[in-house]
């Protein structure tokens, strides 16, 4: 073999969303795009916001001969401004442009925030069910990603988090809300995760970073808020996108912010910002930069997410699927009738129906479905749901 063995394993454990992205293409181009209903991929179906173009255009006639030079490793400092102030509402703490690195998505984010605090063998616990590729992050920079179940409505165990933590842990990374349950974690939640995280850092002597992964945060229903999480503890990390809340997840545009309040502060970012050069991001694009900086705030019409996960729930309990109704993000994680997933979803692909096996979340006995599609996708595909349901009660 030409590739590396560490390589060819990830390849065999490789992504699960990924798998069911690629079998939508090959059942589209059998059966025809109309007749596949694809549920796996989290690929936000509404345009953005409508000045974005606006802004973007704008932004391309009024480039200079410097616009498309070399800039500073953390992006440019305006655009870090511009998002600092917006943070510091959010937050409900004053944060500074320093305290901002542009980066490629949230994913770059993760992956300077890993690489700036991993030492080889250190632990990343993370509540299951996760987003995959977490793990592969971890391994990136040495690190080994440690798992923690949830309770049955996917909110923290707190205990079992506590009991989790050991002397190799070094980072806690969140994701609310969440990829793949739509959970938001409560404040009174955090409060208490920070209070562990404070008596474990007290113990072993040395800082225990808070990581929240944070794209959908403004994709909220029922009128639910997503806490601060600079408010709940010093020694956090917020990594997020642009993705998911105005539509652009091609673009590959996040940034990672770092608590004021942190304790290492100074050297966190000074590590973080020369990660997000050598592990090759560089900088994050300058032209969406500048882009974002003028969009705080901004967001796609949630209402539209928010009647298609009332579509989709209405019509999947009335097949008799038991669920968590998702109080974020655009996903539904029923569970299958069988505790075999895997199979449970095959059969759904037999119905041209593509969502994607718990197992590969971490949360076998559960499926995810990315509600984020057009109407008709979720209505015509109901009726395949409920003869599957069928078969299997």
């Amino acid at each position: 073999m030409t590739i590396s063995k560490k390589m060819e394993g990830f390849i065999t454990k490789s992504s699960w969303i990924r798998k069911m992205f690629e079998e939508g293409g090959r059942l589209k181009a059998l059966h025809g795009a109309d007749k596949v209903y694809d549920f796996s991929l989290g690929n936000p179906n509404l345009p953005p916001p409508e000045h974005f173009s606006r802004v973007l255009i704008e932004t391309v006639t009024t480039c200079g001969p410097d616009s498309h030079c070399y800039m500073p490793n953390t992006g440019y400092p305006d655009v870090c401004r511009a998002i600092a102030d917006y943070l510091s509402r959010e937050q409900q703490t004053p944060v500074g442009a320093g305290d901002v690195i542009m980066t490629c998505g949230a994913a770059g984010a993760l992956n300077v925030v890993l690489k700036a605090v991993l030492d080889p063998g250190d632990e990343v616990l993370c509540p299951a069910p996760y987003f995959v590729e977490y793990g592969f992050y971890a391994d990136n920079h040495g690190g080994v990603l440690k798992t923690v179940p949830t309770r049955p409505d996917f909110t923290l165990d707190l205990e079992a988090m506590a009991a989790a933590i050991g002397p190799r842990t070094k980072v806690v990374l969140i994701n609310s809300p969440n990829n793949p349950t739509g959970q938001i974690y409560s404040a009174e939640s955090l409060a208490a995760l920070a209070g562990i995280l404070k008596e474990k850092s007290a113990a072993l002597g040395r800082s225990l970073y808070l990581v929240s992964d944070e794209p959908y945060r403004k994709i909220t229903y029922d009128g639910a808020v997503v806490p601060s999480i600079f408010a709940a503890y010093p020694d956090t990390v917020i990594c997020t996108s642009y993705s998911k809340d105005i539509s652009i997840p091609g673009e590959r545009l996040g940034f990672a912010a770092v608590n004021p309040a942190a304790g290492h502060h100074r050297d966190l970012l000074g590590a973080m910002t020369l990660a997000n050069r050598i592990l090759g991001f560089v900088n994050a694009p300058a032209l969406m930069q500048r882009v974002v900086a003028a969009m705080q705030g901004a967001s796609v019409d949630i209402g539209q997410y928010a009647r298609k996960r009332e579509l989709l729930c209405d019509g999947l309990a009335a097949a008799g699927y038991r669920f968590v109704k998702p109080a974020g993000a655009f996903y539904l994680f029923p569970q299958t009738p069988i505790p075999d997933d895997v199979d449970f979803v095959r059969a759904l692909q037999e119905e041209l129906i593509l969502v994607v096996p718990g197992s590969g979340f971490g949360c076998p006995g559960h499926f995810r479905i990315a509600f984020c599609v057009d109407d008709a996708t979720i209505v015509n595909a109901l009726p395949g749901f409920a003869r599957v349901m069928d078969r299997f009660r």
